[in-house]
């Protein structure tokens, strides 16, 4: 892939991103703009990104850069797919491993056909309660906010469309899944609701967002490819 010159990257691109583990999408995003600014040096540049990954989340980022940021709205409406393993037999406070086991449950009960037979009550239009630990915003706080401090917010129940729902291997506790759903799926969500459904409990203990659209992640490059292709 050849460089990109000044002027394509101001006349606007759409950046396929694989984001790392343990980054932030605020945290990809602004490594490529401040390379962005050194090589061209540029007072600014417009960037952003089409959908939040979590820190815990690895996957694919579309970055959009110069007149590419007027098409963000666009992208963030399109399905997402996401591939990651659901741990069955504990809860945590913020569905996944971002905090400590709180509550463990028995799993002697599941087989790999129940577990099968649960993913259809996930498939369609299904309401679900977003994450306290998430970024979302309620009376102008983030609900992590009030989460860290141990504080309660009435979070709104939404809406959303969850168009495949594949399990890829089972060795439990451990189960192996594919997902394709609308924008505004919590992931996490599905993994606490999936562990109640079977009569026990479950986090997420992995994520990696393979595509958004027709955009696929094994066309993404890791940020600092992307920083020594310029």
């Amino acid at each position: 892939m050849a460089p990109y010159s000044q002027e394509e990257i101001l006349n606007g691109q759409l950046l396929l991103i694989d984001k790392p583990l343990q980054w932030t999408s605020f945290q990809a995003v602004n490594s490529i703009k401040w390379a962005i600014r050194k090589k061209f040096d540029l007072k600014k540049v417009k960037i952003g990104h089409a959908g939040t990954l979590d820190p815990l989340a690895s996957g694919l980022l579309l970055v959009c850069v110069g007149k590419y940021t007027k098409r963000i709205s666009e992208f963030q409406g399109l399905p997402k797919e996401y591939t990651g393993t659901i741990t069955l037999g504990g809860t945590t406070p913020s569905y996944d491993l971002e905090t400590e086991v709180n509550e463990v449950f028995r799993t002697d009960h599941i087989t790999q056909d129940l577990i099968i037979k649960t993913t259809e009550h996930f498939i369609g239009v299904i309401t679900q309660k977003p994450p306290i630990y998430s970024a979302l915003k309620k009376d102008g706080k983030r609900l992590y906010e009030y989460a860290r401090k141990g504080e309660t917010a009435d979070i709104s129940l939404r809406k959303v469309q969850i168009f495949e729902f594949e399990i890829i291997k089972v060795e439990l506790p451990n189960i192996d899944f594919r997902i394709r759903c609308s924008k505004g799926t919590y992931i996490r969500t599905i993994a606490h609701d999936f562990g109640i459904a079977l009569e026990s409990g479950a986090h997420l203990s992995a994520l990696r967002r393979t595509k958004i659209g027709d955009y696929n992640v094994n066309k993404a490059m890791a940020p600092s490819v992307f920083n020594e292709l310029l």
